[in-house]
């Protein structure tokens, strides 16, 4: 009988000390600001408290994105998307327009560090000295210092960052989202872009046996007639000159779907046919929506500032300092 008491005695005290060193400084810690993620796993794991631990915050994502990790990422996005010999005025509508696309996907991914492989190229240190080679400093320098000049600066609509887009050379006019990506956004307006016409390559041509394209095109889907009796027909065309849908053989493509099977400049095509082959004639280059690039330069060049660019291209939108 006695060993039985001095058993629960013990399990008492043992109870206790179990609670003074595991549950005291669990409270106190909470008190003092809180459980990291991984206190917290641990104790679920130790000593299944989920019920009590629900009640707990938890470490959220919503905090000042690092800025200087940004500002690098921005560098470097510059640095492969633009030529360092721009306009500054260009190469500061091209840092804006890198730095709020890399912040919208931040927040769509509720992530405090920036996202790579996102849609836009990028140059790291050792990327821009293969680049530039000799040049590295002079260059690096000018695109260092136009990304300083708009430190932390975004673009916004409806108080959120805007998908900003860029290509590199419109047909003239720059194209609408929804014939882009089928989602009609109020800032990816169609807009006029014919500095454009005086970039490198702006009317290109390309030539494929009538073979070579029904073989790529009938990845797609039975086109109703051999290579040899192809034809292209019932073009259709958005208000900006892109072709939005096109007939082949017997199957209806999207413009997009073209450009991508024959690997176009872009989705402003003409097509012509001589005995068995057909010729592409291209305008511009990229899918045509948002800021062009040698546009943006061809602004520049004319003294617009990065603001007048961008507002240019990005309808109705508002700056503001990502903070």
């Amino acid at each position: 009988m006695q060993l039985r008491w001095i058993k629960k005695i013990c399990s008492y005290i043992l109870i206790y000390v179990l609670l003074a060193v595991v549950l005291l400084p669990l409270l106190v810690t909470f008190i003092m600001g809180g459980f990291s993620a991984e206190t917290i796993a641990q104790v679920q794991s130790l000593y299944g408290l989920d019920e009590y631990l629900q009640a707990i915050p938890q470490e959220t994502t919503d905090k000042p994105f690092p800025q200087n990790e940004l500002e690098e990422y921005v560098v470097g996005v510059v640095a492969a998307e633009m030529p360092a010999l721009f306009p500054t005025e260009a190469l500061k509508a091209q840092a804006v327009a890198a730095r709020t696309y890399q912040v919208r996907k931040m927040q769509e991914n509720h992530s405090t560090h920036v996202l790579y492989d996102v849609g836009q190229a990028y140059a790291d240190t050792d990327a821009q000295k293969k680049k530039w080679g000799a040049d590295y400093e002079k260059y690096a320098a000018i695109v260092r210092d136009a990304v300083a000049q708009t430190a932390g600066e975004i673009m916004v609509y409806d108080g959120e960052p805007i998908l900003a887009a860029f290509h590199a050379q419109s047909c003239g006019k720059t194209e609408d989202s929804e014939h882009v990506w089928t989602q009609a956004l109020p800032y990816l307006r169609s807009v006029e872009s014919s500095g454009d016409a005086t970039a490198p390559d702006h009317t290109a041509l390309v030539t494929y046996s009538d073979t070579e394209v029904w073989e790529k095109l009938s990845a797609y889907g039975n086109l109703g007639f051999p290579a040899d009796k192809l034809t292209f027909s019932h073009i259709i065309r958005s208000d900006a000159g892109y072709v939005l849908r096109v007939t082949v053989g017997k199957k209806t493509f999207s413009g997009q779907e073209i450009r991508s099977a024959l690997g176009l400049r872009s989705t402003d095509f003409t097509v012509t046919k001589h005995g068995n082959t057909f010729t592409f004639t291209t305008k511009g280059y990229g899918h045509g929506a948002g800021m062009s690039q040698y546009g943006a330069k061809a602004f520049a060049d004319a003294g617009y500032d990065y603001h007048q660019i961008l507002s240019h291209y990005y309808t109705d939108i508002l700056f503001e300092i990502n903070e």
